[in-house]
């Protein structure tokens, strides 16, 4: 009998067909992530994140927890002491999602990694990253318009972004029953930006607008790059108070960069505390990934609009600075304004590598940073409207 017992227990006997496509889906992200090295760091916990909560009898991760956590009739409604109490581990890391923990502290390491510099030294870089959220709103429009809520289609849009901790941070507030296809959805495009950007890029410039080559950039002193942080940070959040955590975040990880003054801060910032987040954010965004809430045709729509979103945000920079170029002495390279999503740096060493091709002596990642750091503000910035909207 206890034989009989030990068998039924395994969870092979408790497997159902959703469970299985989900490990199967787990195991080809962590190829990706291992093999193909696509956005690493992130997809290899959020892959395994999504093995673990699909194991049959585990008990990591209980979804009708967190749906009574959303249920104004449950008893439990906003009851973090039920998931405590009743939750498995991926359920506990996850309240730092829920929270909007998580991606405020990795925001914390990135500005310390960040060089405001090329966007100080050109102003008109953060006209190009606030054009390159256009991608944010259309697809907004678009998800709301195919039947969406209006919650879950800006927690679509903010895919254009491509800034997978604001999308999570969005995404958890609005609709956090698509967290798992919009977080895979973020990251594999952040990937995917030099196979997705150099075509979008070719078509909507001529031979000689990629070949423009642009001047040095004007030195920036020290007090400049102090006080950008703190400037940034008190008009965002006067403005928009709802962008307050992740602007605030961010800018307190630069600052504490450029003052020179905290460099164990700075460094435990942009490592160990990076890397021990980055762990928990994966696992516990990996977790929602289960069968009934991936695999359905809702999943394949966030996909398709995630791209549409991506793209139309890589054309939005490069028409603004065409169009900028009407007005301008010193014409802009188009190609910088691809950056201004803010998938740093690898969206500005796309620019780089396409604009070389054309001019073998084009150097324009420093110009095209500029955009790029600029996308990281519009990205929150864009956050912060759509929970204000929305929220």
């Amino acid at each position: 009998m206890n034989i009989l017992e030990f068998f039924q227990g395994m969870g092979f006997m408790q497997m159902n067909w959703q469970q299985g496509v989900m490990l199967l889906i787990s195991f080809f992200l962590l190829f990706l992530a291992i093999h193909k090295k696509y956005e690493p760091l992130l997809l290899l916990p959020i892959a395994f994140g999504m093995l673990l909560t699909n194991l049959p009898g585990a008990g990591m991760f209980h979804s009708e927890l967190w749906t009574n956590f959303l249920d104004a009739t449950h008893p439990d409604y906003h009851s973090y002491g039920a998931i405590l109490k009743s939750g498995g581990l991926l359920d506990v890391l996850y309240i730092g999602v829920k929270a909007g923990v998580y991606p405020c502290l990795i925001f914390i390491g990135v500005g310390a990694m960040t060089d405001f510099g090329p966007l100080i030294a050109n102003p008109k870089s953060l006209i190009l990253g606030a054009a390159a959220q256009i991608g944010i709103f259309v697809t907004f429009l678009c998800a709301y318009a195919m039947g969406f809520s209006p919650a879950e289609a800006g927690s679509i849009g903010i895919i254009g972004g491509a800034d997978g901790p604001t999308s999570i941070f969005l995404t958890s507030k609005l609709a956090p029953n698509l967290l798992g296809p919009i977080a895979i959805a973020a990251y594999s495009y952040m990937a995917l930006v030099p196979v997705i950007q150099p075509p979008i890029m070719r078509a909507l410039t001529t031979k000689k607008e990629r070949a423009i080559k642009m001047g040095q950039l004007r030195p920036v002193s020290k007090t400049e790059k102090i006080v950008f942080p703190i400037i940034i940070t008190a008009i965002v959040a006067l403005i928009l108070p709802d962008a307050a955590p992740l602007i605030g975040c961010l800018m307190l990880g630069n600052l504490m960069k450029e003052s020179g003054v905290v460099d164990r801060l700075s460094k435990t910032a942009q490592n160990e505390l990076m890397n021990i987040v980055v762990i928990f954010l994966g696992l516990s965004v990996g977790a929602t990934a289960t069968g009934a809430s991936f695999l359905n045709l809702q999943t394949i729509m966030i996909l398709s609009m995630g791209i549409v979103a991506f793209g139309l945000g890589s054309a939005g920079g490069v028409l603004l600075a065409k169009f900028m170029n009407l007005f301008l002495k010193e014409k802009i390279n188009p190609l910088i304004g691809s950056a201004g999503v803010s998938a740093v740096p690898m969206a500005a060493r796309v620019s780089q590598t396409v604009g070389q091709e054309e001019n073998p002596s084009n150097f324009l990642l420093m110009h095209a940073m500029g955009p790029n750091v600029a996308g990281v503000i519009g990205s929150a910035v864009a956050a912060g409207v759509l929970l204000t909207m929305l929220g």
